[in-house]
């Protein structure tokens, strides 16, 4: 067995407790959107193209997403747009981000309200 070389990165942080990395704050995002089951696994495999060992090392925190497959997660996840825009500072870009999830939130409630209002004139 070869021992393991190579270079070491440095994880961008300035050395405050409360600042979180790249990898750390994406792999956050991934968790509480979608948990940490096989299922959430499969679904940002799905997303990205990436292989399962990248995905879990997402997840785990260990490493962060490089451009083309931030990108893919950005285009699914909300939490991961948030997290990036957080990570860059860019709080007040937030607000769009909500007023989109909002809205769909918005679209969702409405078209359950019109179902229950049809079902309640059908049983009446």
């Amino acid at each position: 067995m070869f021992p393991k070389k190579g270079n070491r990165f440095p994880n961008g942080s300035n050395g405050s407790a409360d600042e979180l990395t790249y990898a750390t704050a994406i792999g956050q995002a991934l968790r509480a959107e979608l948990g940490g089951s096989h299922r959430a696994v499969k679904t940002i495999m799905a997303w990205t193209s990436a292989n399962e060992r990248t995905v879990k090392n997402w997840m785990a925190g260990t490493s962060g997403p490089r451009g083309d497959h931030l990108v893919g997660l950005i285009r699914h996840s909300d939490a991961v747009l948030t997290a990036v825009l957080r990570l860059a500072g860019r709080e007040q870009a937030l607000a769009v981000v909500d007023l989109a999830a909002l809205r769909r939130r918005l679209v969702e409630m409405e078209a359950d309200l019109g179902r229950l209002m049809n079902d309640g004139r059908s049983g009446v």
